[in-house]
């Protein structure tokens, strides 16, 4: 009966502890065909770990985790906010004129309506 309340608790290799860091690797250097390995070799790794650690360590160390990640955005936001531009400034310059309402600068005040005549 013992055989059977007991779970299969899965090893945490170092294979796969250096996969999820190889791929978050190469997802912070800026190859994003990388992002669906780490969600792969990183979701593999929090599988296991929850498998050995009780629910206030998962918990805490889950804390941590996101911790790291908005200390991490905090430091490199100046980057990712310049490299955000430079990725949009393309498509800005074409809206850019076409917002000037197409007039080349010009205003449209004190212009008078079509049907208006001079004298009048």
């Amino acid at each position: 009966m013992d055989n059977q309340l007991e779970k299969q608790i899965e090893d945490i290799l170092p294979e796969d502890i250096a996969r999820t860091f190889e791929s978050a690797f190469h997802v912070i250097r800026g190859d994003n065909d990388h992002v669906e390995d780490l969600l792969r070799h990183g979701g593999a790794l929090l599988r296991k770990a929850s498998q050995r650690l009780t629910p206030t360590q998962l918990v805490l160390g889950i804390a941590a985790i996101a911790a790291g990640a908005v200390f991490v955005l905090a430091k490199y936001s100046d980057q990712i906010q310049d490299a955000i531009e430079d990725f949009t400034d393309g498509d800005d310059q074409g809206n850019a004129q076409a917002g000037k309402g197409g007039q080349g600068g010009q205003s449209n005040q004190g212009a008078k309506p079509a049907g208006a005549q001079a004298g009048q």
